[in-house]
């Protein structure tokens, strides 16, 4: 996949004629263009004639945009304006307008990814925090499924490094551009990460919850990640200490603990996930393609068991 970075990248990438998938806030971003402004959209219409599709946004609209790409088979290119790394899988989740799951599937014609660090300085500290630890987990869960490949393995140990590192700094001065160029760059290693492995158990736990119950992606990643780690310390001992030395630390599980708490995130309970949720996810988390390439076998219990732990 092509990756730029900077705005002025992304006219020469698009054609003639590109087809913009964005919220209204991004129409300075080739501002000519025909545009689709629903996102999340379940019902996304492409005219006839573009030349690529543009996602400009955070995974909702590039989920959007990938079902329009898989629809089509036009190209798509990606303008990523937080870290969730949803840019670098052809695999997406259609929600409504009310963020409820109706669907997914896989296909999107990824063809490139252009980074403007100038994009991500108005993102709050929560949303900043969440995306940047589904990056992370991203990082994490590439060091141990079965698909990975020593690139793989590269991009998410400088991955984690940056994510861990700049992460603390952008929280500190959220509109400085260094600490968002770097946290960013981290990001996209991330993403390259995932591109060329695949999810695991954090995913699927926070994938479950989030199509139940319509939590954001990145905040349910901040709380299931260390309850992964926990549980597959026994499988993946070497990767995990690798990612923990990646992060500075002894205690990966508890490091992610530190950087999910910049964001306000502690408890399953604080993101209006009720009670019952550990019980009533519990099959469909274990039979998710995450839990499934995990490097320890997972059961319904043992789902139950890690979500209550963080309810």
């Amino acid at each position: 996949m092509i990756v730029r970075w900077g705005l002025d990248e992304l006219p020469p990438l698009v054609g003639a004629r590109p087809f913009v998938v964005a919220g209204p806030r991004w129409r300075r971003v080739l501002p000519d263009a025909e545009r689709w402004e629903e996102v999340p959209s379940h019902r996304i219409e492409v005219p006839e004639g573009p030349t690529a599709i543009v996602a400009v946004g955070g995974g909702s609209a590039i989920d959007t945009a990938k079902a329009a790409s898989a629809a089509t088979g036009l190209p798509l290119v990606s303008v990523p304006t937080t870290y969730s790394g949803a840019e670098w899988t052809s695999f997406y989740g259609v929600r409504d307008p009310d963020r409820r799951m109706r669907g997914g599937g896989s296909g999107a014609n990824l063809y490139a990814v252009v980074y403007e660090p100038q994009l991500t300085l108005g993102l709050p500290v929560p949303e900043t925090v969440g995306t940047a630890l589904n990056a992370l987990a991203h990082a994490a869960e590439a060091l141990y499924v079965r698909e990975r490949t020593p690139a793989s393995d590269e991009h998410a140990l400088r991955g984690a490094e940056l994510i861990g590192r700049w992460l603390p700094r952008v929280v500190e001065r959220p509109t400085e551009l260094e600490p968002r160029t770097q946290l960013l760059r981290g990001a996209c290693h991330a993403g390259a990460a995932l591109g060329g492995s695949m999810l695991a158990l954090g995913h699927a736990l926070a994938q479950a919850l989030g199509g139940r119950y319509g939590a954001p992606h990145g905040a349910l990643n901040a709380l299931t990640l260390p309850p992964a780690l926990r549980f597959n310390e026994p499988a993946a001992r070497e990767a995990i200490a690798r990612f923990g030395c990646a992060l500075g630390t002894e205690d990966a599980a508890a490091r992610v603990e530190e950087l999910a708490r910049l964001g306000g995130f502690e408890r399953l309970r604080d993101l209006g996930i009720p009670e019952d949720a550990p019980s009533a996810v519990a099959a469909a988390a274990a039979a998710r393609p995450g839990a499934k390439a995990n490097p320890r076998p997972v059961t319904p219990a043992d789902v139950e068991e890690l979500l209550r732990s963080i309810w």
